[in-house]
């Protein structure tokens, strides 16, 4: 991550609290002030309107109305794909550039789906724990579900949905998809209908984006279509699903589990899914590997570089 030019005349705005080597990096690099520290973040920003170059944000953190407001014709890089929580209306409003990091964490994300459908399919989380409480000793472990030669659907065919696809064909699957359209020269069939994708499916992969539009796309209708034997697995956002309506289905034993990376109010879980053996929980890790969070981290340096040198952000949101 190389320092810009005349970086020491560059103010960023760090919105929330960013990954140790991030910040190192950002602090090398330029003036950082951090907002989710002000006492009153309204008057803060109203008060420092128009002295910042730039901000920096996650994902999970986002950006409102009120820090574009302040940014004006800046730029906002955000650590993360994840855009739903970033006003881009206002950004547009205030000619503020706004980047994301795709790409360099699909094929870790893509790995993580996988371990989370194998996982909870041959329940390996609960097998584990069977043997470290010694009941190995006192009984045999329970049947799972085969993962070889069965059927994946998978919503929102995007960069991290195509490498789940690939990872599908070396487990023999077939393999359907859903999602705003369909796909010129991709391995499986276009189902326009999430329900329907559900009901043809052994398990059902989400890799669609947040926001408005997918809320709740997965309720109790499309779970109950996957039916007592199927699997769901989400890694793309906890807003898709909703938790209520999974938990009564798992309870109701109308599907067989679930693998889980990301919940409706992180870092909250609801009880039901926590008591459930039959769900895998996980601490929203899907990109945390060594190697993607240091890509990541280059990508929003070399977004902020870009943008202070030609004006354009390297990857927008798309």
């Amino acid at each position: 991550m190389t320092a810009p030019v005349n970086a020491h005349k560059r103010s960023l705005l760090q919105v929330g609290p960013l990954p140790p080597g991030l910040e190192a990096a950002l602090h090398r690099a330029y003036r950082i002030v951090p907002l989710w520290t002000q006492a009153d973040r309204a008057a803060f920003l109203a008060d420092q309107r128009g002295r910042f170059d730039g901000a920096v944000t996650m994902s999970r953190h986002g950006a409102d109305a009120a820090v574009f407001d302040c940014l004006g014709p800046g730029v906002l890089a955000c650590f993360g794909t994840g855009f739903d929580g970033i006003d881009l209306a206002a950004a547009a409003r205030a000619g503020c550039a706004v980047s994301t990091t795709p790409d360099v964490l699909s094929e870790c994300v893509a790995d993580l789906a996988f371990g989370l459908l194998v996982s909870t399919a041959r329940q390996i989380v609960a097998a584990d724990r069977f043997v470290r409480a010694g009941a190995w000793a006192k009984g045999s472990f329970g049947l799972g579900t085969r993962v070889w030669g069965k059927r994946l659907g998978i919503v929102g065919l995007g960069r991290i949905g195509s490498a789940i696809a690939r990872r599908a064909d070396g487990f023999g699957m077939q393999v359907r998809y859903q999602g705003r359209q369909a796909h010129e020269g991709v391995a499986g069939d276009f189902e326009p209908d999430v329900r329907a994708l559900a009901a043809w499916s052994d398990f059902l992969v989400l890799a669609c984006r947040g926001g408005p539009a997918t809320r709740h796309l997965v309720a109790a209708e499309v779970l109950r279509a996957l039916g007592p034997e199927g699997i769901l697995v989400n890694i793309s956002r906890g807003s898709v699903v909703d938790q209520a309506a999974l938990a009564a289905t798992l309870a109701q034993g109308h599907i067989a589990g679930a693998g889980l990376d990301v919940f409706e109010h992180e870092p909250q879980v609801p009880e039901a899914l926590l008591a459930d053996e039959r769900v895998v929980l996980l601490p929203h890790i899907a990109a945390s590997t060594r190697e993607t969070r240091a890509a990541m981290e280059h990508l929003v340096m070399d977004n902020l570089q870009a943008f202070f040198d030609t004006g354009r952000v390297l990857t927008p949101p798309a």
